[in-house]
């Protein structure tokens, strides 16, 4: 008898992991949200505009700026990302491709600039706080093996809020993050995906 229930709960937990995997499939390929449709508006963050894409991995065209930089594919959390430091800072990224999780490099010490990004890079639980238009960086996980950015859209004492593009069909342009700081002051953001956050150099942020 017990054996039998156990083959019957392998069976179960078998197909529920398949319903799951069926399930994340789909919304990575297909909008399953039809309250919207990918390129609908759905907030905006300083002036700079947050897309809706539907399937994460759905991509509506490249976008480029009147002088050929490539701000990225539409409408990943890339190309809002970079839209926004592009709209409101007129600033290129020196290395103008790549994945979100290759906007955070392990071997920048930090506090340090990040070359190919031309942004200080500072590391989650490092010595800075994030800020307000500071990029996060998150790391890959099972279900998404690119990463993903956002832009810091506000801070609190005890959260942070990002602004995100591709979110999922059903996931939210806003979301906050638990911010703890630690006993000498640092700040640990997040539930362990954040690697960290990018800024603007202190003679460009002033600028």
């Amino acid at each position: 008898m017990p054996r039998l229930i156990t083959r019957r709960a392998l069976v179960v937990l078998a197909s529920l992991v398949l319903i799951a995997w069926l399930g994340l499939w789909g919304a990575s390929r297909f909008n399953v949200n039809l309250t919207h449709a990918p390129g609908e508006v759905i907030d905006q963050f300083e002036g700079v505009q947050v897309y809706y894409n539907g399937a994460i991995n759905h991509v509506d065209g490249r976008s480029l700026a009147p002088d050929g930089y490539n701000i990225g594919l539409r409408w990943q959390c890339v190309e809002f990302v970079k839209r926004y430091y592009y709209e409101r800072h007129q600033h290129r990224m020196p290395e103008a491709r790549g994945h979100a999780k290759a906007f955070f490099d392990a071997a920048v010490a930090d506090g340090a600039l990040n070359a190919a990004r031309n942004l200080v890079q500072h590391r989650n639980g490092g010595a800075s706080a994030p800020a307000v238009g500071d990029i996060v960086v998150f790391a890959p996980w099972l279900f998404n093996p690119y990463g993903h950015v956002a832009i810091v859209s506000r801070v609190d004492a005890d959260a942070v809020e990002i602004v995100q593009q591709n979110p999922g069909p059903f996931g939210t342009s806003r979301e906050r993050l638990p911010r703890a700081l630690t006993t000498d002051g640092r700040t640990q953001l997040g539930t362990g995906r954040v690697l960290g956050w990018l800024r603007l150099p202190a003679a460009a942020s002033s600028s």
